[in-house]
């Protein structure tokens, strides 16, 4: 399956911009909710019982991913019927609302336990963006790539998420930094929203400038979601296993962790917040050279690596992070973002590759934000009550190895679309108005 033909057709640069800039604005918005969630908790979930607090609002963190799914079947459908880049437009739109709304929304000092179900509505409605989102992002990415930059290109969307991430993180270091804990309670929480909405009006723009000149895409002319339905069932089911384990990983290791690290390790929030933006800024500068590597030795090896990774070193990982040391805690972070990069920057293409082309935002959409709805969004929930009702604080070591479990299964059953090379190929060639691509392809075996 090796052309070895030279690459003529140059990295993608502007489109990789278009896919990724709405990602990142997007991951900025939810996972900064996760950063605060103890203090937003405090606002509109009190109790006498701080635990409860914080349970509450990671329950609220939960529900955004909850519709995740929803969103999917919404902008799967989308994208297939009416193009990718409309898509890719609409959910940054729908984005802007709940942020400049939780950004003014009344606490339940001020309005009662009315505030609290106002702040679930709008992460309801920021679960059905990002729902959209990302894997719109990631078929827009490795669809105009050619086929020699495929995985480095799909890699982008994964970057962008951790883009967003790691923006999230370093804005809430800053305002624990210089912000005392009472006006981080009273008004410090509201800052990082405000940012947000900023950055969405910056992403709606650079797509609207950059898509209004685009090329003609292929769309399906039936339902998609029909079709799936008849056809394509397995495949969600597939593209489900695939992502238990990123899902899960992402969520304990950069969102559920910073609690975890103040709880367990008596890290102070500040310093918790700052082990973190460190990790992510590795994630973020080892994405794209995994991205580049599983180009050129396949992606499906590299999922292989991480996922055998997370499976035997979660456990001694979390164990370290029990020692009261904060050089330890970021170590053992650090070690953790060499085990996962791998599978988040090879997969966006090898989930690509097992897809045809007028289902395929529609089956990766609904099988991935399955994944990261039902699991990876209701980890910090899930992790933090077994972990106070069973008294283990290795409780996320045990989670994790179950992911690893169950992802190293999907990939014994990985299997292509016969037709997707030749789909994606000439997707390729549409995008460059016909010039044709004799790019290579290093295959996903």
């Amino acid at each position: 399956m090796v052309d070895q033909t030279p690459p003529t057709q140059g990295f993608p640069f502007k489109k990789v911009m278009v896919g990724t800039v709405g990602t990142t604005m997007e991951w900025y918005d939810f996972g900064v909710y996760g950063f605060f969630a103890a203090t937003i908790g405090h606002q509109f979930f009190p109790a006498k019982d701080e635990i409860s607090s914080i349970i509450a609002a990671f329950g609220a963190f939960a529900a955004g991913f909850l519709a995740r799914p929803f969103g999917a079947i919404l902008f799967g459908q989308l994208a297939d019927r009416k193009g990718r880049e409309f898509a890719l437009v609409a959910s940054v739109m729908l984005m802007a609302v709940p942020t400049f709304l939780i950004s003014i929304l009344p606490t339940h000092e001020t309005i009662g336990p009315m505030a609290g179900v106002l702040l679930v509505l709008c992460r309801i409605l920021q679960g059905l963006s990002v729902g959209g989102e990302h894997t719109t992002s990631i078929v827009y990415l490795v669809e105009h790539a050619p086929n020699h930059h495929k995985s480095l290109a799909g890699s982008f969307a994964p970057f962008g998420a951790s883009a967003g991430i790691l923006l999230g993180s370093a804005v809430g270091t800053l305002l624990t930094t210089i912000l005392s804990q009472e006006q981080l309670e009273s008004w410090g929480w509201r800052l990082p929203q405000a940012v947000g909405l900023l950055l969405a009006g910056i992403g709606l723009w650079i797509r609207r400038q950059s898509l209004s000149h685009g090329t003609p895409e292929p769309k399906a002319e039936v339902s998609p979601l029909k079709e799936v339905w008849n056809l394509h069932k397995a495949k969600i089911f597939r593209v489900l296993f695939l992502n238990v384990m990123p899902a899960i990983g992402f969520y304990t290791v950069f969102v559920y962790l910073v609690t975890y690290l103040q709880e367990v390790d008596q890290v102070k929030a500040g310093h918790a917040l700052g082990i973190n933006t460190v990790s992510m800024l590795c994630l973020l500068v080892m994405i794209p050279v995994y991205g580049w590597l599983a180009d050129r030795i396949g992606p499906i090896k590299l999922m292989w690596a991480s996922g055998v990774g997370i499976l035997f070193f979660s456990y001694p990982l979390f164990s370290l992070m029990q020692h009261h040391d904060e050089w330890v805690d970021l170590a053992s972070e650090l070690c953790f973002v060499l085990f996962l990069t791998p599978y988040m920057a090879a997969s966006p293409a090898a989930l690509c590759a097992m897809l045809p082309h007028r289902v395929r935002c529609t089956v990766l959409s609904i099988g991935f934000n399955l994944a990261m709805g039902l699991l990876g969004g209701t980890t910090p929930l899930i992790v933090e009550y077994l972990r106070k009702s069973t008294h283990q604080d290795l409780i996320p070591a045990y989670y994790l190895i179950g992911a690893a479990m169950v992802t190293l299964i999907g990939l014994f059953f990985y299997k292509e679309d016969p037709g997707a090379h030749k789909e994606l190929e000439i997707e390729t060639n549409l995008d460059s108005l016909g010039q044709g691509n004799p790019a290579g392809s290093k295959g996903f075996r």
